[in-house]
């Protein structure tokens, strides 16, 4: 019998499609070391959206939680993490410093592999990141990204097929980029069957003898284990599999569920399935505390239409919970086939899929093509490398016009290496301007997390945006709680408290703290009616300010930066004179909630 190898992605690409990236590792290191115990060598444990969440959401430092996971794995494991061509593991991409101390710091952490994908199959995005991954002594695993295309959506017939992979994989043998194995992702998990029989059995004929095949998809679709027969039947080597809590719906499929769908077979996992049992229990025992969110386990059929990847499906959800939009949901995956069509047809595969929600949401909330987000607009319009097609010319023109700049065909790394305000050295600076420790740790955080990254090192962060099981009740069940209607500027809300720490609104749940009316703080509120009040135009959190506290601003001036739904709103002041603010880095507001004051 052949034996079929696979990693185990529960640990970063399962917390990515369930909990949003968002999971403390003191609670899951329990899991780790039984899935050692069970016999599981090889397994994902960073990189994607854990490096950011860790210090956007968490308080944790990723290269820490990196540091514990290989300790408890042992030293002999193959511990493997995702980087996104010349984006490594921001949502922006970066110039060639940041992504050399990228590869050298990951194996300085543990690191023994690391997958290395291009959401646009642009190769030039692939070179410098792999040649960086190889120069560092670990193991390059180049990726060519997949997902399937709605009837209509592509008149020649020619994107995202088997051809097309074909032309891909033949760009990297001819790049000359270094590499140790080849993974064929479909974050998405939309790939029909047939496509990924026929893309594995072109690889095997073209790929030099004995290159190592690995095909990963999600079970979002449904159709995740159909896929794998057909990958290994033609040809694949490894598998991505995963473990329960997140196995299945928006993740991979279950290692189990795998070994019995090869079981009279010629092919087998060569697991020991009581142990593997084990281990689930172990894990699922570890993440009872967390909330679960019920589309993270369901197939929907909905997905090849859109097509929204595992990967970004709960994380965006949850945020739209978050921001009291989730009734939305269903128009926002409506309107992502329109932005994938307009757009190019890159891969739905972060940061790609990202862009694609991004003005998916805004579509929906603002109108079509009203607001560009800062993502897609520099997608089209070819700052993040060359989509498979041409945008469409109504998107490129409407993204010029509101993000002020010109299309462009120079490569990402060209862009960024010229770029004053990217890369190690502005980044030492704003740690030396802080007076915060300047270590190549230290400074790759503040290159690749911006804002947050500095207010995680300032000791300004505080654990945010988890979602507890023991939050997911509905307000009523809150012991000796009573709800009274608290109406504001003719809005009612329904508010009761749990507790001295949280306020549930309207059935969702606020913490919040107690103290001392600030009397000050509270002036502005009675100034007279010459000064204008600025409020939020979308759920989200304060960001950062571009003005201080009293200063003269201008009609049109930004004042301050919101962050919502992973994207940065500029707030400009809406007539000349004086700012006064209301709220304070971090505050989370909703739409409507007084932010400014402008005299």
């Amino acid at each position: 019998m052949k034996k079929i190898d696979f990693m185990l992605t529960a640990f970063r690409d399962g917390f990515q499609s369930v909990y949003g990236a968002r999971v403390l590792t003191k609670d899951f290191m329990p899991a780790v070391e039984a899935a050692r115990h069970a016999g599981i060598t090889h397994m994902e444990f960073g990189g994607g959206a854990r490096f950011q969440a860790l210090f956007f959401y968490c308080n944790e430092n990723a290269f820490d939680m990196m540091d514990t996971f290989r300790k408890t794995a042992g030293p002999d494991a193959n511990l493997q993490t995702l980087a996104r061509g010349v984006n490594v593991v921001g949502l922006d991409s970066q110039p060639s410093d940041v992504i050399k101390a990228h590869a050298q710091l990951f194996k300085k952490h543990g690191t023994t592999t690391i997958r290395n994908f291009d959401a646009l199959n642009d190769i030039n995005n692939l070179i410098y990141s792999g040649q960086c991954i190889h120069d560092a002594g670990l193991k390059h695993e180049v990726c060519v990204t997949m997902m399937s295309l709605a009837p209509g959506w592509d008149p020649t017939g020619k994107i995202h097929t088997e051809e097309f992979y074909e032309k891909v994989l033949r760009e990297i043998l001819k790049s000359g980029v270094p590499f140790d194995s080849v993974c064929f992702k479909d974050a998405s998990g939309t790939s029909t069957p047939s496509t990924v029989g026929k893309t594995i059995a072109m690889a095997r004929r073209i790929l030099p003898q004995g290159t190592k095949i690995v095909f990963h998809t999600h079970e979002t679709a449904g159709n995740s284990i159909a896929c794998c027969l057909e990958a290994i039947k033609a040809g694949a080597d490894s598998l991505d599999l995963s473990m329960q809590p997140v196995s299945g719906g928006t993740c991979q499929p279950d290692i189990l569920t795998m070994w019995h769908a090869l079981r009279g077979t010629e092919y087998t996992l060569d697991i020991d399935y009581k142990k593997i049992q084990e281990a689930e229990n172990v894990f699922k025992d570890c993440m009872s505390k967390y909330f679960l969110p019920p589309e993270a386990t369901a197939v929907n059929p909905e997905i090849p239409f859109s097509p929204l990847p595992g990967g970004a499906l709960t994380a965006n959800t949850q945020m739209m919970r978050d921001n009291g939009t989730f009734d939305k949901f269903p128009e926002v995956v409506d309107a992502m086939g329109e932005c994938v069509k307009l757009g190019g047809f890159g891969t739905s595969v972060t940061p790609v899929s990202q862009f694609y929600f991004q003005q998916a949401y805004s579509n929906v909330m603002f109108g079509r093509w009203k607001k560009i987000t800062p993502g897609y607009g520099k997608m089209v319009l070819g700052y993040f490398g060359k989509t498979p097609v041409e945008p469409a010319e109504e998107v490129v023109k409407a993204a010029s016009q509101q993000l002020g700049l010109e299309p462009t065909a120079k490569t990402p790394l060209e862009i960024n290496d010229a770029d004053p305000k990217k890369g190690l050295k502005p980044a030492k600076e704003k740690l030396e301007a802080a007076g915060l420790p300047v270590t190549d740790e230290n400074v790759f955080i503040v290159a690749t997390c911006a804002d947050k990254g500095l207010m995680y090192l300032k000791g300004e962060s505080k654990i945010n945006g988890i979602r507890w099981a023991k939050d997911a009740k509905p307000a009523a069940a809150a012991d000796g709680a009573k709800t009274c209607k608290v109406t504001v500027d003719g809005t009612a809300y329904n508010v009761s408290f749990d507790g001295d720490n949280v306020a549930v609104v309207n059935g969702k749940r606020f913490a919040i703290s107690v103290g001392e009316a600030d009397a000050n703080a509270a002036a502005p509120a009675q100034s007279s009616g010459a000064a204008q009040e600025v409020k939020a135009p979308v759920p989200g959190a304060i960001l950062r300010f571009s003005a201080k506290e009293g200063d003269s601003v201008s009609e049109g001036q930004e004042i301050l930066v919101m962050e919502a739904m992973k994207m940065e709103t500029a707030i400009s002041a809406p007539k000349a004179g004086t700012v006064s603010f209301l709220v304070k880095q971090g505050d989370q507001v909703q739409t409507g909630h007084p932010i400014a004051l402008i005299k």
